[in-house]
This record gives structure tokens, C-alpha cells and sequence, in this order.
């Protein structure tokens, strides 16, 4: 797969939506109802939010762009956790959190999710942060799996609402690298 990571633009509102709704819900536990999952897509993950996302200067998204196709997003927001269950939890401040990490299907197991986590880091880094923290559903093996072995360790626990359903998160955290401490 030939791809670049690049910064999302305006133009990628409508096509993140797209991704988001094939996504998201693999992320969902088994038990989620459909409705709780489409209300979610509609109210957080639709083209006019993606659109609100990109326009603020706190929230940077990357894309893996495969010659004009989105396979997979991150969206970072570089601001301190305003869930106070979040807060208590981290350790390394200031700290940018990893709301959303995702990559279609289609591309799971060929290393695409690793290089967009780098990239992440990456961007996190340039912010000036010095952690890094996600919730995952507490049922998610799969995703726990994926950033345990990307140097994120659970810190905490917080509550999730998937439309009329709360569900749990494990809280995670990570130090984000920088390449002049190494020097």
C-alpha cells in the first residue's frame, strides 16, 4: 500500500465522515445497539463535526491518504482533559489526547495503524506535549492490545456515552518522545 500521513484539510470533512461510520463501530462493543451507534456517527463523527474539528486550532487530524482514498484518522486535541476522572488519572503534563485512532479494515495487519501512531507522537510532540492519553473501551482487546504495544499503559478508568448506553474506558497514557532529549 502506497500511502502518505499528512494533516487533514476541509476538503477531507466528507470523506472522514465516510471512513468514521466503517470504523467506529468496530471499536463498539458486541452488545451496542445499532441505534446507539448511529446516533454517535450522527452527532459526533458526521461530515459538519469533522468539519467543526478541522476548523479549530486545538485539534489537529491525520490521515493516511492512499492516492486520494482515506484509509484511517487520528485526531489529537491539545488541550488539557476537561473529564476530571481523566484528569487525576495523568501523569505526564501537559498532555495531548488521542481521541480518535482508526484504520479501515481492509488495512489492519499491514503496519498502517503503527505508522499513524508515530505520526501522532510525532504531532503531539511538536505541540510540546510530554504525554500522551486515550480512552478505549474496556472490552476493546483488541485496540488495549495495539497501544499496550505502542508504550501506552492504563492509568485510569472513565465513563464513555454511546448514545443512550454508558459504557467504560480504560484511560492510557504514554510519554510522548522527543528527538532533541536524545541528542
Amino acid at each position: 500500500m502506497t500511502h502518505t500521513i499528512r494533516k487533514a484539510t476541509a476538503d477531507d470533512a466528507g470523506p472522514l465522515a465516510g471512513l468514521a461510520a466503517v470504523t467506529f463501530p468496530l471499536a463498539c462493543p458486541p452488545q451496542s445497539s445499532p441505534a446507539d451507534i448511529a446516533a454517535h456517527l450522527a452527532n459526533t463523527l458526521s461530515e459538519a463535526n469533522f468539519r467543526s474539528y478541522l476548523a479549530d486550532p486545538g485539534i489537529t487530524v491525520l490521515v493516511i491518504d492512499s492516492d486520494g482514498d482515506l484509509r484511517g484518522y487520528s485526531m489529537l486535541v491539545d488541550r488539557p482533559a476537561a473529564d476530571p476522572d481523566v484528569a487525576a488519572a495523568l501523569t505526564l503534563l501537559p498532555s495531548a489526547e488521542l481521541s480518535k485512532c482508526y484504520v479501515h479494515p481492509d488495512h489492519h495487519g499491514l503496519g498502517a495503524a503503527a505508522e499513524l501512531m508515530h505520526a501522532s507522537l510525532g504531532q503531539a510532540a511538536a505541540s510540546g506535549a510530554r504525554g500522551m492519553w486515550l480512552g478505549v473501551n474496556s472490552q476493546n482487546a483488541k485496540a488495549i492490545r495495539f497501544y499496550e504495544k505502542s508504550g501506552f499503559r492504563k492509568v485510569g478508568t472513565k465513563s464513555f456515552n454511546l448514545g443512550t448506553t454508558v459504557e467504560h474506558d480504560f484511560v492510557m497514557e504514554r510519554a510522548v518522545p522527543h528527538p532533541q532529549a536524545a541528542q
